[in-house]
This record gives structure tokens, C-alpha cells and sequence, in this order.
């Protein structure tokens, strides 16, 4: 889709500058006319360099779609036409990249495909979940009614990662000031003040020994340490994309102290949110599941999901390989039995998610207050031996002089 720049005057000859997105110029003209501006100047900048730029740093996170699916539902649930809807969300979308993917959409549209069609041809940015849930609308005529579903759904998967990256961000962030203090310590600092202990030949403690190689270490190695972390970062990489190295990886996830319960818990909500939303949008069970083991995020996850699929194909009920699962909670199975024989098996799901949402709320507060005491402690712990190991010998030797 072109991307223009224009000028244009207002009603009271104030000039106005920006961006907008069209087919032509005589289309932004025409959007320009019932803005009431009065185009001056308009140029194709789609190919500018700095639109390029600013379109590839300008990537489409995920609030941007959270942002996009609650507008765009409350516009469909108020009768607006779904080509007017998104044609008015370009002008209310800030991000570039995005507007103007919109945009093309709108067009696409306009043109007599699908709405769900449109989005499916954009894998990167609208998943298989969003995509079905969209065609699940448009097939039995309560887009407006699925399309809440969705927005709803969104914003509490948003919400909730949300706090997950917030509790994180303290101690990562102490984390990280702690290692970079203590290598300038060690290759800078320390150094100097060891140069003056050992020229007085005087018996160093252990401790002081101890910091004295470590930063003669560092000092000697810190580029091949620095080559070697950056390798193995590569290689750890490389080893998660293969199935069996992700496998291993989502399985130690899984058995961590403390963070396993709660990364566990984050991987039901999410099974039973997703799933909650496609039936509710009137997704078969079996295109669900299909669905909700992609989206999951969790490889251990995903093969239960597809193990459960086969069994209701071969005519067993949802639970019966959630039961034999050591990864599932025994409440999950009861409760999708209890849901399955009443008939109400969304309503059962919206259950579960509400209270592994609770739970993974408690866990977060609990790790958040831990870890303040526990850095504090580590500070501490860091402070002492650098006292014991270099301040004290220095002090005993003032003493001595």
C-alpha cells in the first residue's frame, strides 16, 4: 500500500504535516477533504529510506494487536461495515508498519475476500488462533460476539504476561548492575589495590588470594570469556530450535524449583483460555485443540494436547489422557469431565483459567517480595568478602605501619 507525506491547511490556514496510507493521491485527497484539510503538497514516500528504516525498527508488538482487536470489535458490535472499520482504525493506528498493513486488508476486502483470508496471509503478526477465531464469525454470523471473545481473551494474555515481564524486570535489572560492578571491580579496581599488598610480601588470607586470581584472571581472559559467552549463546540457540533441544529445554522448565509450578500454571491458563475462546466462537473440539497445541508455547504441552486430540478421535473422552499426565494438575481432568457430561464445558474451562490466574498472580507477588530480601542478602554477601578480602588486609596493614 503507498505511503504519502503531505501538507495540508486546516480550516483556520493553520499547514498541517504527516503521514497517511492510499491507493492513489486522488484517494488521500479524498481522505484529506473529509478531514476538512485542503491538500498543498502530497509525495509518494513509500520507497524513502527513512520510511524503510523507520518501517523496519517500527516492528508490530504485541500490544499493538491487542490494541487493534478490542477497537475493531467494539466497532463491528456497533453495525459499522467491517471495510469502514478498519479503514477508520488505519487513521487511529499510530504505528506505520501496521497502519499500513491495515490498509491492505481493507483493501483486500473491499475487493470480495475474506476477512479471516486476509489475516491468514500475514502469519507473522495474526496466529492460527486469531485467524480461526475471525473465520469462526464469520461462518455462523456473530462476528461482533466472537470478536469481543477475542479482544477480551487478548487483553488478559497481555495483561498477564505483562506482570510476568514487570516482576522480572527488578531483579534482572539488579542482576545485570551487580555482574557489571563486580567485573570493573575485578579488571580495574582491585588490581591497583592488590599491587600495594603483595609488594609488601606480607601472608595474604585465603580470601584476599582468592579475588587476587580471579582478577588476574578476568584481566588476562575477559575478550575469550566475552568470544565464548557470545558462542555458547549461539550454540544454545541454535540447540533450542532443533524439536529435541526446545523438548528439553520446555521439560526443565517444567521441573524448576518454584518457577516450575509457576510456568506450569502460566501453560494451563493458557490451554484453557485458548480453548475456552474457540468453543465459545463455535470452533469444533478437535480444530480447537489442533489450534491451542501451537499456541500453547510449551512442547511437553503440545504433545499432550495432540496425545488428548487422537483419544477423542478414537472416541475417549477430553480427560482420559490428562489424567495419566504428571504434568497436569488432578482438579484440570475432573473439572473438563464435570464439563463434558453437563454440556458446559467452555464455562468449566473459564473456571479453570480463573483460578491458575489467581494462582499465578499469588506466585508472582510471593517471588517479587522474595526477591528484594534475597538480593539484599547477596549484596551483603558480595560487600563482606570484598571487605574480608581486600579492605581488611589493607587495614591491617595501616595498623602496622
Amino acid at each position: 500500500m503507498p505511503i504519502f507525506r503531505y501538507q495540508a491547511e486546516d480550516a483556520s490556514n493553520k499547514v498541517r504535516k504527516g503521514i497517511i496510507v492510499g491507493l492513489s493521491e486522488s484517494e488521500v485527497n479524498a481522505k484529506l477533504k473529509q478531514k476538512e484539510l485542503n491538500t498543498l503538497a502530497l509525495t509518494d514516500v513509500t520507497n524513502a529510506w527513512n520510511i524503510r528504516l523507520l518501517k523496519f525498527f517500527k516492528r508490530i508488538r504485541a500490544k499493538d494487536i491487542v490494541v487493534f482487536a478490542r477497537q475493531f470489535s467494539v466497532m463491528i458490535a456497533a453495525n459499522v461495515p467491517v471495510v469502514e472499520s478498519l479503514l477508520v482504525l488505519v487513521d487511529q493506528t499510530n504505528n506505520l508498519t501496521f497502519k499500513n498493513m491495515i490498509a491492505e486488508i481493507a483493501f483486500e476486502v473491499d475487493s470480495g475476500a475474506f476477512l479471516s483470508d486476509a489475516f491468514r496471509k500475514r502469519p507473522k503478526v495474526f496466529s492460527e488462533f486469531f485467524v480461526n477465531i475471525i473465520r469462526s464469525g464469520e461462518t455462523s454470523g456473530k462476528l461482533d460476539e466472537v470478536l469481543n471473545y477475542l479482544a477480551d481473551e487478548m487483553e488478559k494474555n497481555y495483561d498477564m504476561m505483562a506482570k510476568i515481564r514487570g516482576a522480572m524486570i527488578y531483579p534482572i535489572f539488579i542482576t545485570t548492575g551487580l555482574i557489571a560492578v563486580a567485573i570493573v571491580l575485578m579488571v580495574y579496581v582491585i588490581p591497583n589495590l592488590t599491587n600495594v599488598l603483595l609488594e609488601t610480601n606480607m601472608v595474604l588470607p585465603l580470601s584476599t588470594r582468592i579475588v587476587i586470581g580471579l582478577s588476574g584472571f578476568l584481566q588476562n581472559y575477559i575478550l575469550l570469556i566475552i568470544v565464548l559467552s557470545f558462542g555458547l549463546g549461539f550454540l544454545l540457540r541454535a540447540y533450542v530450535r532443533t524439536y529435541g533441544g526446545r523438548r528439553r529445554i520446555d521439560l526443565i522448565k517444567l521441573r524448576l524449583p518454584i518457577f516450575g509450578r509457576l510456568f506450569k500454571y502460566i501453560y494451563l491458563m493458557r490451554f484453557t483460555r485458548s480453548l475456552s475462546t474457540l468453543l465459545k466462537g463455535g470452533v469444533t473440539i478437535t480444530r480447537a485443540l489442533e489450534i491451542t497445541a501451537d499456541v500453547v508455547g510449551n512442547t511437553i504441552y503440545r504433545e499432550l494436547i495432540l496425545d488428548t486430540l487422537q483419544a477423542i478421535n478414537d472416541g475417549n473422552p477430553l480427560a482420559m489422557v490428562m489424567e495419566a499426565s504428571r504434568d497436569v494438575p488432578k482438579m484440570v481432568p475432573q473439572m473438563i469431565a464435570v464439563g463434558e457430561r453437563t454440556g458446559r464445558l467452555d464455562s468449566v474451562l473459564d473456571r479453570i483459567t480463573s483460578f491458575y490466574g489467581r494462582e499465578v498472580n499469588n506466585i508472582l507477588e510471593n517471588l517479587t517480595n522474595l526477591m528484594e530480601p534475597v538480593i539484599i542478602v547477596v549484596m551483603g554477601i558480595g560487600v563482606g568478602i570484598m571487605v574480608a578480602a581486600v579492605i581488611l588486609p589493607m587495614y591491617n596493614l595501616a595498623s602496622q605501619m
